[in-house]
């Protein structure tokens, strides 16, 4: 019985190209176009060929070299299995690459070293850049070369720290909301001098109700020359009167002590920065409410937005010790926020960071003379007030004279004396 399929012999097989193949030449364009297969195989020599199964074609038999029971052609007739006689295919054991080698080990050293290289590059590219846009940012309105008869420069570095009440960039809703009142004009909320040198960093309020003198001065828009006719008034006065450059030529004259850098914040722009870190923790000894500020605080630690900063820093009305209570919160406020700003969870968070610095910087009032430097100085200064490094007090108060705070004369002699000689501060105030 014929084995073959219908129509075939072993004499109409052709002259096919296998193991039982009677010639010694491939199988012919004809019997290879019976063959239909799924997708061409890959030339022989890259490899082990795609081994594709055939179909039955229009009645003649299998295609690709099947002869007999299990006759596979497998191309042994012309040498090639796996490879091409010129090599490139697979060569055995010793040859697991496919003929092209091993590949080369990664150079680790070269690969760590780009990328340190690129990683560094963009931090330096991005901390450059921070710079300057900081810079661009900074206020720098408050000439002090208009400060005439200045005192001689001690050791250390002075910043009068100024708080207005300046409602400027606020909505009706806004100052409704943060209590401010609608007052035209800008006066001082808060004064401090914060001293910065080798041994300890101090914080030292003045109380906006002290008892100054007003002393000759140049007008700052007007450059005429003022007469000092001994008048006295309410420090805050002199800020109201003449602006930044008469205040600081008030402090100056009535302390003795030269001030190196103004720093001035408005009420929107502190309770933006307040908003910008996410909240200042503080504790609160006792709880107070005032109607005035619209304070209103439980004793305990807590953290305050932007409106309930403000409030906190402002309120006198519920206190006796008034003004003199009012600049403590201040300080214990200032120096809280400080540390919130030099966190690393702030500095190294650019989300905290930028809107952090692009809204103290916008609402920052500063002097000619300041650079981000002196301004980082004096924030990580406050910082270390806080944390203990440092000394806070307020001006020493001798006494009252018409509701002006009279300053005792002798501690402030003596609390100027190791300030300029930037020694460690042995006066206490109120």
């Amino acid at each position: 019985m014929n084995d073959w399929p219908e129509g075939w012999s072993g004499d109409n097989r052709g002259d096919r190209y296998g193991r039982g193949s009677a010639s010694a030449q491939p199988e012919s364009a004809r019997v290879m176009r019976q063959v239909r297969r799924g997708q061409p195989a890959p030339p022989y020599g890259n490899g082990v060929p795609q081994q594709q199964q055939a179909s039955y074609v229009n009645g003649q038999g299998y295609g690709g070299g099947y002869d007999g029971q299990d006759g596979y052609d497998s191309g042994y007739n012309t040498g090639q299995v796996y490879g091409s006689p010129g090599g490139g295919g697979y060569d055995g054991p010793g040859d697991p690459g496919g003929g092209r080698g091993p590949r080369p080990a990664p150079n680790w050293r070269k690969r760590i070293k780009w990328t340190a290289i690129v990683v560094i590059t963009g931090l330096v590219v991005t901390t450059v850049g921070t710079y300057f846009w900081a810079d661009s940012k900074l206020n720098r309105e408050v000439d002090l070369s208009k400060v005439i008869d200045r005192p001689e420069q001690g050791d250390g570095t002075n910043y009068l720290i100024v708080g207005s009440d300046s409602r400027a960039g606020l909505s009706s809703e806004q100052k409704k909301q943060l209590h401010t009142g609608s007052a035209e004009g800008k006066r001082t909320d808060s004064m401090m001098i914060l001293h910065t040198g080798s041994n300890g960093d101090t914080l030292i309020s003045l109380p906006r109700d002290s008892d100054v003198e007003i002393p000759t001065f140049v007008g700052s828009e007007s450059g005429k020359t003022y007469k000092g006719t001994g008048r006295h008034v309410k420090l805050n006065a002199a800020y109201a009167e003449d602006g930044p450059e008469l205040l600081v030529r008030t402090v100056e004259y009535n302390t003795g002590l030269r001030i190196d850098h103004y720093v001035e914040i408005g009420f929107a722009g502190f309770a933006s920065i307040v908003d910008a870190v996410g909240g200042v923790e503080i504790d609160i000894d006792k709880g107070f409410k005032d109607k005035y500020s619209g304070a209103d605080f439980k004793a305990g630690k807590q953290t305050l937005n932007g409106d309930q900063a403000l409030a906190f820093v402002r309120t006198r009305h519920a206190f006796a010790a008034s003004d003199l209570q009012r600049t403590k919160n201040q300080q214990k406020f200032l120096a809280a926020l400080a540390h919130q700003v030099a966190t690393p969870g702030t500095v190294l968070n650019p989300f905290k960071l930028y809107p952090t610095l692009g809204a103290g910087l916008d609402s920052l009032i500063v002097d000619k003379d300041m650079g981000l430097y002196d301004l980082g100085s004096m924030f990580f200064a406050m910082k270390g007030v806080n944390g203990g490094d440092g000394t806070s007090l307020n001006m020493p108060i001798s006494g009252s004279s018409g509701g002006n705070l009279v300053w005792d004369k002798a501690k402030v002699k003596q609390l100027v004396q190791e300030l300029n000689n930037d020694e460690k501060v042995t006066v206490s105030g109120n």
